[in-house]
């Protein structure tokens, strides 16, 4: 991750520094990352969630609101808003900065040019707002004379102009350069058409993609178009039925939902998510009611999209969500529910799968027989394990001997396919049951069996009961945690120290270290409140090489009581005026490492509670000092004892002498200590 000087550095002379601190203070960092996954409460005003960063099962990534920072625990990435969208969007600096200035409604102003936007303006923003004026252009078509063949499409599947309206349906007229006309009049290249996918070259130059189609918006989770489905209207277009925007810049289907832009909210409120197969079928459900339906888009249900469902869900205890998956009742639909069963167990939340007998599909459904058959389609789902073992068993004779025995092996390694021992262990009670065989120690061999061979020969193959095994994903990114500072290892929970690893250097376990680690934090978040008494302490009191590294950095740029705290009409010690220094601390780090370190003490909670904060900063500045002196008697006394106080009476009187005053010192920090807390 690119440290936020360097960036600065690249944009210097460019975007002037007060508008980058005016984007952070009105781009509220728990919306701005609550666009792309579901934050909880996690007490002290901080957020939790799943990390977009790396793969976990239980939320590492934390959010602090009040100094506009995050950071993972789990993979220790941390930042502020800006480091947030450069890293999940891929971004320069530079285009970060634009893109959250727009949101917020900031005109960033540029050195060398006033309130002009450049002229480079980055290429994704391009690409978005040449994606916006497209999705505008085919919805004003949709209206046209032309357009009636769309309309007509959308009112015989049982869909209003106003229903339509609401996902911003539109429609491609068919012509070879109607869209390429329009963007090249709004100031478009054509490169840049290209590039987004709305043109592609011809012999004549470039030529609309989309021609005489049914155009459906595709938004990612901020709202942004990024590309379009299309459905073909006419007999003699000879090219697939839908056609999707190709893999650009900004589209990559293989991590897009339609809908989810929608449906986010509902699914994080009622802890479910219902995947239906295509855009009508998302449409029919969300106006019916049910309102967390979400389609991939021309691609299968993949783990890119699995992350992401999670990531919305917050799906971390086992049982409390669900995903539901829709299917059509004919073969081919069976068949990828059973496509579903392979993803099932990547999930903690439990899987479901509604399948229409008739073969309707949500839309079909929703026409013939109204919207509360959609949501008893919904209603209806059943386990996607049961779905999945039935479904096999149902291709055999259960009358005779012969067929529950074929039966049953051919459903055995389903069922010893499931990885919670706990589970599999009643789905094959079950599977007993469901064959009418009535003996489950028989069944329950079988299924052992095959599970043995699927894990190995291991008798108890599989994994440990669900949802406790499912968090190995986060003691794995644990333990990939970077080093911090100078030589040393970042400090949460990577495992015991071993000899000659750097963590051992770094114990939390150890109350110097403990102290020297929450007075850092006091200087993160409260810096008022330690004032000149922080920035006097010499730099010999910090121990750990991170915390010297950190505290180079706090003198560096002015100490807690320097110009660089103060912000211009504010108050000392204000949220916005510790956002801005933790930004200023980070600016300034000379590396990634010691920046991680800034980032992870600016949104730990200090031990003292808010009513406390002036007498446990008097404290620990009282303890840190103790501490020092202690280690400096401790030298002394050694020193004292190889020396002949005969043969060095004058250099052991002094330093006797020494010995004294300090031990008079500590005694005086200690009575400060105690009587600060």
């Amino acid at each position: 991750m690119s440290g936020s000087g360097t960036r600065l550095a690249d944009v210097a002379g460019r975007i002037r520094n007060e508008d980058i601190a005016l984007v952070r203070e009105r781009s509220p960092i728990a919306d701005v990352v609550g666009e792309y996954l579901q934050l909880s409460n996690a007490g002290g005003g901080n957020l939790k969630g799943l990390c977009p960063f790396h793969d976990e099962k239980t939320p590492s990534f934390n959010v602090t609101p009040t100094r506009g920072m995050w950071y993972c625990h789990g993979c220790g990435e941390g930042g502020d808003v800006i480091t947030f969208i450069e890293k999940i969007e891929h971004l320069p600096f530079a285009e970060t900065l634009e893109r959250l200035a727009a949101k917020a409604g900031i005109e960033l102003r540029y050195e060398e040019g006033g309130y002009a936007p450049r002229k480079d303006h980055g290429q994704r923003a391009r690409l978005v707002e040449a994606h916006r004026v497209a999705a505008e252009f085919y919805a004003e078509h949709l209206t046209t004379p032309d357009g009636a063949i769309g309309r007509t499409f959308l009112a015989q599947r049982g869909f209003e102009a106003a229903q339509t309206e609401r996902f911003g349906i539109g429609y491609a007229p068919k012509e070879w350069e109607a869209l390429v006309r329009h963007l090249r009049g709004r100031g478009f290249a054509d490169r840049e058409m290209i590039v987004a996918g709305l043109a592609k070259e011809g012999r004549r130059g470039p030529m609309d993609r989309f021609r005489g189609r049914l155009m459906w918006p595709i938004r990612d989770l901020t709202g942004d178009v990024i590309g379009f489905g299309a459905r073909k209207l006419y007999d003699d277009d000879d090219g697939p039925k839908y056609l999707n925007t190709p893999e650009s810049p900004l589209f990559k289907k293989g991590s897009v939902l339609y809908g989810a832009d929608l449906a986010k909210k509902e699914i994080a409120r009622r802890r479910q998510a219902v995947v239906v197969e295509g855009y009508t079928d998302v449409m029919a459900c969300h106006l019916a009611g049910v309102e967390t339906a979400i389609a991939t888009s021309g691609t299968a249900f993949g783990d890119e999209h699995i992350k992401i469902l999670r990531r919305l869900l917050m799906d971390q205890s086992e049982f409390r969500g669900e995903v539901i998956f829709t299917f059509d009742g004919d073969s081919a639909g069976q068949r990828a529910a059973l496509r579903a069963f392979a993803d099932e167990q990547k999930f903690v939340t439990q899987t479901f799968v509604a399948v229409q007998r008739d073969g309707l599909d949500p839309c079909d459904l929703r026409r013939e027989h109204g919207d509360s058959a959609v949501r008893d389609l919904v209603a209806s789902r059943v386990p996607l394990f049961e779905f999945a073992i039935k479904n096999v068993i149902a291709g055999h004779d259960l009358d005779t001997t012969e067929g529950r025995l074929a039966a049953l092996d051919a459903a055995a390694p389903v069922v010893a396919r499931i990885k919670d021992r706990g589970l599999r262990q009643m789905y094959a009670v079950n599977l007993d049951r469901w064959l009418g065989i009535m003996d489950e120690e028989f069944v329950l061999r079988r299924v052992r069996s095959h599970a043995s061979r699927a894990n190995g020969g291991q008798p108890n193959g599989g994994g440990p009961a669900r949802g406790a095994g499912r968090g190995a994903g986060r003691g794995a990114g644990r333990g990939g945690v970077r080093g911090v500072g100078v030589g040393g290892a970042d400090d949460a929970g990577s495992g015991p120290a071993r000899p000659g690893d750097a963590r051992a250097a770094y114990d939390l376990s150890d109350p110097a270290i403990q102290i020297e680690r929450e007075t850092l934090k006091l200087a993160m978040q409260r810096p008022a409140i330690l004032g000149p008494g922080f920035d006097a302490l010499p730099a010999e009191v910090f121990t750990a090489p991170q915390h010297q590294a950190v505290r180079a950095v706090i003198v560096a740029a002015g100490g807690v009581t320097g110009t660089g705290l103060a912000a211009p009409g504010a108050a000392p010690g204000t949220a916005r005026n510790v956002a801005e220094w933790v930004a200023l601390l980070r600016e300034e780090a000379p590396n990634d490492e010691v920046r991680n370190m800034i980032t992870r003490l600016a949104v730990e909670p200090p031990r003292s509670g808010q009513d406390s904060d002036g007498r446990y900063a008097a404290s620990l500045l009282a303890r840190i000092k103790e501490l020092q002196l202690t280690r400096e008697i401790a030298r002394l006394k050694s020193k004292l004892g190889r020396l002949n106080p005969v043969d060095h009476q004058e250099d052991y009187n002094r330093l006797f002498g020494d010995l004294v005053a300090l031990e008079q010192q500590r005694r005086v920090l200690r009575e400060r200590a105690i009587g600060s807390l």
